[in-house]
């Protein structure tokens, strides 16, 4: 199993307990670390260092009728001039490239990526950390992926993407301890999931519990095959 696989396993994971959890700090610990997963999932795309990611659908039929897709999660990375956002989609370098639109303001980006395997995607990222400049952003479109360069107005270091992630983090960062380590992401994901067994009540414990022994069971399939 390659690096890239386990990143996908691992966000798999922590994406089937964000869906049951009901505590809102359950919630903010989890799309906090499903973001990083991401950001190193994106770097691995980008830089071409996992061979098995290859392109090997066509798009289906057109006629076909398309929904839409909001999009929650995506990689960034930054430098003092810029803000890179991450955006994997399987064949979206097959579209036309007006089939990828981006609408920025000072403090927003609004991404739509149309008719992708019959279906509209759809990313709104409102409330940047600072202003950027409109004219110099850009979008370019990867095999797989799709990647936002914001170019700041100001050069400086952001702490976080958006306000409310930047609020989040300081809201909790006192009372949170350290996950681990996080150039291994599945010791990320045993250390994060024992801190909140640990940590929950009886119905995060149970939630919890079910999501392990469906991995396991999932996993012990895999290694039948």
């Amino acid at each position: 199993m390659t690096k890239a696989e386990e990143i996908k396993q691992d966000i798999e994971e922590f994406n089937s307990l964000l869906e049951q959890a009901s505590r809102q700090r359950t919630k903010d610990v989890l799309t906090l670390e499903i973001r990083k997963l991401y950001t190193e999932l994106a770097k691995l795309l980008e830089e071409g260092k996992d061979a098995s990611i290859k392109s090997t659908s066509a798009l289906s039929n057109a006629t076909q009728k398309r929904y839409e897709v909001k999009l929650n999660n995506y990689g960034w990375d930054q430098t003092n001039a810029m803000v890179k956002i991450y955006i994997t989609l399987k064949d979206v370098h097959l579209l036309p490239k007006e089939s990828v639109i981006c609408n920025f303001t000072d403090k927003s980006l609004d991404l739509r990526i149309l008719d992708l395997d019959n279906r509209d995607y759809h990313l709104p990222i409102n409330n940047l950390c600072a202003e950027i400049n409109i004219e110099k952003s850009n979008v370019k479109i990867k095999t797989d992926m799709i990647v936002v360069s914001l170019i700041k107005k100001v050069a400086k270091e952001w702490s976080h993407v958006t306000w409310v992630e930047k609020r989040i983090k300081e809201a909790k960062v006192t009372s949170m301890p350290e996950v681990g380590d996080d150039s291994d992401p599945g010791a990320n994901l045993m250390n994060l999931m024992k801190r909140m067994y640990q940590d929950g009540d009886d119905d995060m414990k149970k939630t919890i519990a079910k999501a392990w022994t469906e991995s396991q069971q999932k996993n012990a399939g895999l290694m039948d095959l």
